[in-house]
């Protein structure tokens, strides 16, 4: 883990994961929307609104797995002080935000149909939507204060701390009875779902997963250099400013 405290020795992993990961979401997003819209039948209760299920489905799993990395990385900040740390998780956060708004609206476009209703004080619900809030407050506090170290600290302790509410998302409908169905996926006696509904599934939350590597690779990279921009406008400064303290010779 240590190894990659250089920022030139992770630049040049990202330089070289980067381009395979652009292919993998391009790749996996446009075969998951074709499956999904063309090549996957409606169900027979939901009809075509299942098809909503293609989006938000993955965009739930990404928006609990994304919190997962800025929580890790906060707590690795935290703990061991690693440089890049603090930048993983800024750089996540609004990414997992996105895709935490992404699956709450469609999940109120299929609710609407499913339940009659566009939203419910649903158990798995109220507990999205509370992870929503932690990542605005985790974007929030990051940038509060004037010294960006008591920022990435007070976000960090956030981070961790709010990482009480991933299980919670994910056991609620076992926990408590809720409208919210059960996992129909990831379960002990396996999926109960078709294969040709798995497939685009699967697809897309692949195709998210790549996206999220590439954009957090991106922006991680973006921050890197903006402080490098930054220390070498302030040396210009500082250099400036001891140029002209200096006595002037007749």
């Amino acid at each position: 883990m240590h190894r990659f405290a250089n920022p030139n020795r992770f630049l040049r992993l990202a330089a070289a994961i980067l381009p395979w990961c652009s292919i993998g979401a391009v790749g996996f997003l446009g075969l998951g929307l074709y499956f999904a819209l063309f090549a996957s039948p409606p169900d027979y209760q939901q009809g075509e609104a299942v098809r909503i299920m293609y989006v938000h489905v993955p965009a739930a799993w990404m928006a609990l797995f994304v919190y997962t990395v800025v929580a890790v990385a906060s707590a690795i900040a935290l703990i061991w002080r690693h440089p890049l740390a603090d930048l993983v998780a800024q750089a996540a956060s609004p990414i997992g935000a996105s895709f935490t708004f992404l699956a709450l609206v469609t999940g109120s476009l299929w609710g609407k149909p499913m339940w009659g209703a566009w939203w419910v004080w649903d158990a798995r619900l109220t507990s999205v939507l509370v992870l929503f809030f932690l990542y605005l407050g985790h974007i929030a506090l990051s940038r509060a204060f004037e010294d960006p170290t008591r920022g990435n600290r007070a976000a960090a302790i956030l981070a961790v701390v709010g990482f009480v509410n991933v299980p919670i998302i994910h056991f609620s409908v076992e926990w408590w009875n809720t409208l919210h169905q059960p996992a129909s996926v990831f379960r002990m006696g396996g999926p109960t779902i078709a294969p040709e509904m798995l497939l685009p599934l699967f697809l897309m939350a692949f195709g998210f997963t790549f996206y999220f590597v590439t954009v957090l690779l991106l922006r991680v990279r973006t921050e890197i250099a903006a402080r490098k921009l930054r220390v070498l406008r302030l040396s210009a400064f500082q250099k400036a400013a001891g140029a002209e303290s200096l006595p002037q010779l007749s």
